[in-house]
């Protein structure tokens, strides 16, 4: 098995999500430098993944035409600018949006680009656990943010953790080859016209809903850590741990689906239907229950986006990176909404209000995706007694 393209799969996509996550993690020193409060914080981080929702069906279709690597490439690379941007102009809320607007549209290519290159360059039989490595990339992200707060934040300032975060992105720039893979899988001759768009909607709405539960998680669980009386350097140490197990299943759970002849949509439903215990004990709003319910929304409410990309890819072989620019569009929707949801309630109301509504979303994520799921099945059986009849 290859680990390079997986390796820099996840690097790439990592480097696509870093600009929200990491401004989620410093959410408490950047608010307080450029003063603003929970709700535009929702709102800024809402406009990284609106711009990313907007351009992702682009996205997904560029990328299909310029190739993986020219994709992950150009997607580090425009992460990394974002992320210097932060650092040296962001001295308003209003700055900090403009940037984060702009980062939107480097996510948006990473994810896409990603998906082709694992498609192309994993054997079929290792894709599952490459597609759960590379969903690492979320709670990486998160993993980062969280580190840095202590370590740079509290210590030399948030503005070079931003600082830091583009240097590893050019760094991963650097790394992607400049020539395409030379023996690529037969999904290089798919076209963008090849997926089934219906079935992919409703699955994007349910992916949508998904995210929309769980991206709060990485902007917000500090802050609803410290708002229950934990200490900012503890918080930001929870977080890095629930990322750390986010991780692990990603890549577990990635790994048992390979073995999988089908089902694939069904674990991710059952994921969600854990995950929304997550968030119920996140609403009780003290640290103990902030403890158990963040380990677990990471583990279960957010740990099945590789699963799902990977049930995407498999049914959509001739065009991965158009089919998943699709339901990416869902993932980078909810991710806006969410955020800026869980900002306003927590603004008229309480982060147990909010987390509370995470737990609702989750629940609604799970039924469209079952019934996505169903409409898949339908196609199936009607191309094969298309098939057989003709």
């Amino acid at each position: 098995m290859r680990y390079r393209p997986i390796l820099l799969a996840v690097a790439v996509a990592t480097c696509g999500v870093l600009p929200a996550f990491l401004t989620g993690g410093l959410a408490v020193q950047v608010r307080e430098e450029l003063g603003f409060g929970s709700a535009s914080l929702g709102l800024a981080v809402a406009a990284f993944f609106a711009s990313a929702s907007v351009s992702s069906v682009m996205a997904g279709r560029v990328v299909e035409a310029m190739g993986s690597h020219s994709g992950m490439r150009l997607a580090a690379v425009v992460s990394a600018g974002t992320l210097l941007a932060v650092a040296a102009l962001a001295g308003s809320w209003g700055g900090l949006v403009a940037c984060l607007v702009i980062g939107g549209f480097g996510n948006a290519l990473a994810h896409p680009a990603a998906n082709l290159s694992l498609a192309r360059e994993v054997p079929p039989g290792r894709q599952g656990l490459s597609f759960g490595i590379k969903q690492s990339a979320i709670p990486a992200a998160t993993l980062l943010a969280g580190v840095a707060v202590p370590t740079v934040a509290v210590t030399v300032g948030w503005r070079w953790a931003y600082v830091g975060a583009a240097a590893l992105a050019l760094g991963v720039a650097a790394l992607v080859p400049r020539e395409e893979p030379e023996t690529p899988r037969p999904v290089k001759n798919g076209r963008a016209g090849d997926v089934r768009t219906a079935p992919l909607v409703v699955l994007a709405l349910g992916l949508g809903l998904g995210s929309a539960a769980a991206t709060p998680l990485g902007g917000f669980v500090v802050e609803a850590a410290v708002s229950a009386g934990m200490r900012v350097e503890n918080a930001g140490i929870l977080l890095a741990c629930g990322s750390a197990a986010g991780i692990s299943v990603r890549v577990l759970f990635g790994h048992l689906a390979d073995g999988m002849a089908g089902g694939r949509l069904r674990l991710v439903a059952a994921m969600l239907g854990v995950g929304t215990v997550g968030f119920a004990l996140l609403a009780a709003e003290a640290p103990s229950y902030i403890v158990a319910g963040t380990m677990l929304a990471f583990v279960a409410g957010w740990g099945w986006p590789g699963i799902f990309n990977f049930a995407i890819v498999k049914t959509n072989p001739t065009a991965p990176a158009a089919a998943t620019g699709i339901t990416q569009t869902g993932a980078s929707a909810g991710a806006a909404t969410g955020p800026l949801i869980f900002g306003v309630i927590v603004a008229l109301a309480s982060y147990g209000a909010a987390w509370m509504t995470s737990a609702g979303l989750a629940t609604a994520s799970l039924a469209a995706i079952l019934i996505g799921r169903r409409m898949l099945l339908r196609d199936r059986e009607r191309k094969t007694e298309a098939a057989t009849n003709g």
